[in-house]
């Protein structure tokens, strides 16, 4: 079932105006129980400055649904909570929305632990989670739909990037991330590949710091003399949160340029470069499926919704919030296909769902609870903005099981 998500000018006003009254247009919505939404993101903490956009895209959505006569003639109801940057604060906010509030969705998590940490209680309590973020693979839950990357549509194509001739022909690769398990399954996986490329772990420096990390003179600087060893050399972050903010301002005292020592992020987008002085950092890059500069008429109608929505012109779409909209859009598919918000009826309406995304692309729901999905790579510009220098011809599927991970040779992908 594919619905194309491109609408009108006055359609993306009556979803997201602050004066929205579904109730008074549609009479019906009032009457039937309403389908409660979960929203589990990080409000306040390290996390915060990624993931309350993503809180805000959902409430979008919700308004928007809403004001085309909810789904299955019953309205939409937001449920939202902070779990504040804490992980087992997750685990039991997530089960408090499942037992307590008794949502039949939730839209949540940025880092990986936060899902991992949610991922036995939806489990066990037979929820449903749409997670919106790139992330290491190695999972695969009937409970969760991943619409953000797996490494094969995000890390392995960046780090191909980096070392062609048009992304520089890196020989050295600094890998440089957050401690928890994102990060280093990652570069798990990256290191195995640059290996089979014939890069020797000699040419690899990989270092980890905590969340919120701030000081990142010592660790620019070690980069500074790996770089200087004869070979060119890019950075390769796995940096997340808001010490991404540190991080690129010591580039920028230290005179890391581009054009010397390129960074290519796959947690740092248009809402994270919104608090940062980017031009010591033009030409740097990011490795995502979407960016706010894709042209598209979908795109273009994204863009619109958000900002009748979120009425402040500084706020920016990013690639987390496209796939939050491209998951929400799949499941009010599926629970209209389905007639029913009940779990195990929309998880088998979820399989070959189809959308048309802001990317430009039609992306597809498959069996492995992953989604198909165009890969870029934009270079940072003066005001904040991407610019897209690569991309995929179309859509790749998704191998959540990385074959450089010797322990899944023989398990069976797709």
């Amino acid at each position: 079932m594919t619905h194309d998500f491109r609408l009108s000018r006055r359609a993306a006003l009556l979803g997201a105006g602050a004066a929205l009254a579904a109730p008074a247009i549609r009479p019906s919505l009032a009457q039937a129980a309403p389908i409660r939404v979960g929203v589990l993101h990080s409000l306040s903490g390290t996390m915060a400055i990624s993931e309350t956009a993503l809180r805000d895209t959902v409430l979008m959505m919700i308004e928007w649904q809403n004001a085309r006569g909810g789904i299955l003639g019953r309205r939409l109801e937001p449920v939202v909570v902070d779990p504040a940057s804490n992980w087992p604060l997750f685990a039991e906010k997530a089960r408090e929305l499942l037992q307590v509030s008794r949502v039949d969705v939730t839209f949540g998590c940025w880092t990986s632990v936060s899902r991992k940490s949610v991922l036995p209680v939806f489990e066990e309590l037979n929820g449903l989670l749409f997670y919106p973020v790139q992330y290491e693979g190695e999972e695969e839950s009937r409970n969760i739909f991943y619409t953000g990357a797996a490494p094969n549509q995000q890390a392995i194509p960046a780090v191909e990037y980096l070392m062609s001739a048009d992304g520089g022909g890196a020989r050295r690769i600094a890998l440089l991330g957050t401690d928890y398990v994102y990060p280093r399954t990652t570069n798990r996986i990256l290191r195995a590949f640059l290996n089979s490329k014939g890069i020797a772990d000699a040419d690899i420096m990989e270092e980890y710091t905590p969340f919120g990390h701030s000081d990142w003179q010592g660790i620019v600087s070690r980069v500074k003399r790996f770089a200087g060893e004869g070979k060119k050399t890019a950075i390769v972050s796995t940096i997340n949160g808001d010490a991404n903010v540190p991080f690129y301002r010591e580039l920028g005292n230290q005179g890391i340029r581009a054009e010397d020592i390129p960074s290519v992020a796959f947690s740092v987008g248009e809402e994270e470069l919104a608090g940062i002085d980017t031009r010591p950092l033009v030409g740097h890059l990011a490795a995502w499926n979407y960016f706010m500069s894709v042209q598209s008429p979908a795109n273009t109608e994204f863009l619109n919704l958000w900002r009748a929505y979120i009425r402040n012109p500084r706020r920016v779409t990013n690639d987390p919030m496209e796939a939050t909209l491209v998951g929400f859009r799949m499941w009010a598919q599926a629970v209209a296909q389905a007639g029913t918000t009940g779990v195990d009826a929309v998880r088998t309406a979820m399989y070959g769902q189809k959308v048309d995304a802001p990317s430009g692309f039609t992306l597809e729901m498959h069996r492995n609870h992953h989604l198909s999905k165009p890969v870029m790579i934009g270079e940072v510009q003066a005001d904040g903005q991407f610019n897209i220098v690569w991309r995929t011809p179309g859509p790749i599927v998704a191998e959540n099981w990385s074959p450089f991970i010797p322990e899944n040779a023989n398990r069976r992908r797709g």
